[in-house]
């Protein structure tokens, strides 16, 4: 049974080495987190929202499995 909340463990192994599709949906899937991140006063900041992005995608790219 698949739990529908998680990313595929595939989806995650195209995403580190960088395939933008993969990259993308894993994006795609924090996107709700991500807004929720950069709200200040009731607004999204866009900077902010922007930064959060950039940071998660570095990491995804950073990220071994052999360790």
């Amino acid at each position: 049974m698949r739990n529908k909340k998680l990313i595929p463990f595939e989806v995650i192994q195209k995403a580190v080495v960088g395939e933008p599709e993969a990259v993308d949906a894993v994006l795609r899937h924090y996107t709700a987190y991500i807004k929720s991140l950069s709200m200040y006063k009731g607004h999204i900041n866009d900077d902010t929202q922007d930064r959060l992005k950039t940071k998660q995608v570095e990491a995804i790219l950073k990220f071994r499995f052999d360790q």
